[in-house]
């Protein structure tokens, strides 16, 4: 009974918004009733957003090389330099593929790749400013510590300089790419060439002061511990104090863009296809479901949550709308990482609208930052372009329908 009342005492004072410690989340993780521990998440949910809105986005993932020299044994989409295999995208093939996001209503772009050995500084410059030279309204979110790394490594920078030049290019915010699990043990068993979870986040930290907001991840299934899960979200929680302290972080939407830090959590699961990890096992969807809403109370300077329906399924993301999140990321007009080890699940717009509306709330166009952009007060506004769907295929979507 003492445990129950415990449980019961740190649910309520996470619902109304009170700190619990990381002991306290991974008790909840593993022993609080589920109906119990969504309620308590979801009541988070609507006090910050009693307007019952639910956010999706409109992007495209543009990969612009799978040359790496990280080898992370959970990726299927890298080749290893000199692999027949290996390519990377011509700067007119990127930008006809902006052209088309465009054109199929994205506002955002993800260009993302691989370590590629011969990619520093300058080779990113020249791409984000070519970007926003061709489609200066196009978001550029892209990128992330791993890449700011590597980058700043080859052409022999400092982090702080790698970032004021991407900056300058173009870049306007930093994905939360190449999380995976920050704590040590598992972060060394699965990414061994990676840099720590300590300078990953390091990096970020750096981008907030200069006035880069972010997004973080986290990949759960892959052998680590319940403890790990809940010091990865500790990790990150720490670091958003840090910039929340210093005044980095503004919950005043219109003015978020001018101020770093992080501006949602997304987890996501482990998919076992086609790569080189052994031993490990997918999380459950009751495992990411708990998970999602320990993660709303637990992460109380976070202002979004997203669900992570392209790794757990449409059902699984329609129910963690019950569990405090507010935002079902996008579509994905492209999408090709995840996918090679194994993601199958896709969706279009109507679907996407659909889950929001069957969980009785009202679906709202965002763009990177989070503002509205289209509220879609009843069905008679919700938009029918058919052509907004998934696509896991490098191939054009425009001529290939």
């Amino acid at each position: 009974m003492a445990v129950n009342q415990h449980i019961n005492e740190i649910l309520a004072r996470g619902a109304d918004g009170g700190r619990i410690t990381p002991d306290e989340a991974l008790l909840l993780y593993t022993d609080a009733p589920f109906a119990s521990l969504g309620a308590a998440a979801d009541a988070v949910r609507r006090r910050r957003y009693p307007d019952g809105i639910v956010t999706y986005l409109i992007d495209r993932n543009i990969n612009y090389t799978n040359v790496c020299v990280t080898a992370c044994k959970f990726c299927a989409f890298y080749r290893a330099p000199n692999n027949a295999e290996g390519w990377s995208h011509p700067m007119e093939e990127i930008l006809r593929r902006c052209g088309e996001a465009i054109e199929l209503g994205a506002t955002q772009v993800m260009l993302q790749g691989g370590h590629h050995p011969d990619y520093g500084v300058e080779y990113y410059e020249e791409l984000f400013s070519t970007v926003k030279q061709a489609y200066p309204d196009l978001v550029i979110h892209s990128i992330g510590p791993s890449e700011i790394v590597h980058m700043s490594t080859v052409s022999g920078v400092s982090i702080e300089d790698a970032l004021l030049r991407i900056k300058g290019a173009g870049l306007d915010s930093i994905a939360g790419a190449g999380a995976e699990m920050l704590p040590e043990r598992p972060r060394k068993a699965i990414a061994p060439l990676k840099e720590s979870g300590e300078r990953w986040l390091e990096v970020m930290a750096i981008a907030h002061r200069l006035g880069l907001s972010s997004t973080a991840t986290m990949m759960m299934g892959t052998g680590e511990t319940n403890e790990e899960r809940i010091e990865h979200i500790r990790m990150i929680r720490d670091v958003q104090d840090m910039a929340v302290a210093n005044g980095y972080v503004d919950d005043a939407i219109e003015t978020r863009h001018e101020v770093g830090g992080f501006r949602s959590f997304i987890p996501w699961t482990y998919q076992p296809e086609n790569n080189h990890l052994k031993g490990s096992t997918q999380a459950t969807v009751e495992e990411y479901l708990r998970f999602v809403a320990v993660s709303r109370l637990f992460l109380d300077n976070f202002a979004h949550l997203q669900a992570s329906w392209l790794t757990t399924g449409k059902k699984a993301g329609r129910t963690a709308l019950n569990l405090g999140v507010d935002d079902l990321g996008s579509i994905m007009l492209e999408e090709n990482v995840i996918s090679s080890a194994g993601a199958r699940h896709r969706s279009n717009l109507q679907e996407l609208i659909s889950m929001i509306r069957d969980a009785d709330r009202i679906p709202a166009k965002r763009d990177t930052l989070y503002r509205h952009l289209a509220v879609h007060r009843t069905p008679d506004e919700d938009p029918t372009d058919e052509r907004v769907h998934s696509h896991v295929s490098t191939i054009a979507i425009l001529d290939n329908k």
